[in-house]
């Protein structure tokens, strides 16, 4: 009786489980633009007027529903570092953004949304103390990057926080 029991409940658990969860994402369903972004690149620009230069890795990420780039300066030690996610919502046709990088976990919070056009990927955190918008511009007769970063003023216009040119290693 207590092994009958046991496989009957094993079996409603198993049966449960299998109903009650999501259907899995295809793999790497993310949009032509996203994907654009896979590979190895060299980003050089600005950062508040000071030059910068990162090695950057972009890849699909959790199952191709993300595309994380991972951004770490070339300087040894690294004096930053990043991770960003960011993904696609077809039905609401919103990018939804995650940005982690070495100041910490504060300011991971909170995540970024947006649109895509054909070329440009943009997004805005809605940081407490402003908000901050980033804009990816695909160039493909070069097949190269820019991201510029934004942050608000309080008159609602945007002023220069940072800049990029995004190529592949030579």
């Amino acid at each position: 009786m207590r092994i009958s029991t046991t496989f009957l409940f094993a079996s409603v658990l198993a049966t449960a489980t299998a109903h009650a969860a999501p259907p899995p994402a295809p793999a790497d369903a993310r949009p032509a633009l996203l994907k654009a972004l896979d590979g190895d690149w060299v980003m050089t620009g600005d950062v508040m007027g000071k030059p910068v230069r990162y090695n950057m890795a972009a890849t699909p990420a959790l199952n191709g529903t993300f595309t994380e780039m991972h951004m770490k300066d070339v300087q040894v030690p690294a004096k930053y570092e990043a991770r960003v996610f960011i993904g696609y919502d077809q039905g609401s046709q919103a990018v939804i953004a995650h940005w982690m990088d070495s100041f910490g976990a504060k300011g991971s919070i909170p995540h970024a949304t947006g649109k895509m056009t054909d070329h440009t990927i943009e997004f805005t955190f809605p940081y407490a103390s402003a908000p901050f918008r980033d804009t990816l511009s695909y160039q493909p007769e070069s097949a190269s990057w820019t991201l510029e970063i934004e942050s608000a003023k309080p008159d609602g216009t945007w002023k220069h926080f940072a800049r990029y040119e995004i190529h592949r290693p030579q």
